[in-house]
């Protein structure tokens, strides 16, 4: 969970000015509720993951739950990215910017846990 704080802290400062600056630039609508959509896909995604890593860490069939929990989950998302997109409710580039900021910091802060220990 600690990393899933520090996540939602640092992804806050890029995604709001990303907000911002493509309402008044871009559009007014669409492009910013792509970008935070995205970021809350994101951060939703890594949630649900940090949870049940932590709830599954000491059962022996921890693997076969896993997997099938996680594709489950990743199924949903993409159900939900096709709709939104469908209809478009949002843009497909500000729901991608959204959702490549949480994973890069992802995987900065993994890199920074990895460094430390």
């Amino acid at each position: 969970m600690e990393i899933l704080k520090r996540v939602i802290k640092k992804s806050i400062f890029i995604i709001l000015p990303a907000i911002i600056i493509s309402a008044f630039f871009i559009e007014a609508k669409k492009v910013p509720l792509g970008i935070f959509m995205g970021w809350l896909f994101g951060i939703f995604n890594l949630r649900t993951l940090t949870r049940k890593v932590e709830g599954l860490v000491g059962s022996e069939k921890a693997t076969i739950k896993l997997v099938f929990l996680s594709m489950t989950r990743l199924l949903a998302l993409f159900a939900a990215i096709i709709i939104l997109v469908y209809y478009k409710i949002v843009n497909i580039f500000g729901l991608l910017f959204g959702f490549t900021v949480v994973s890069i910091l992802i995987l900065v802060e993994g890199a920074k846990v990895g460094k430390s220990n």
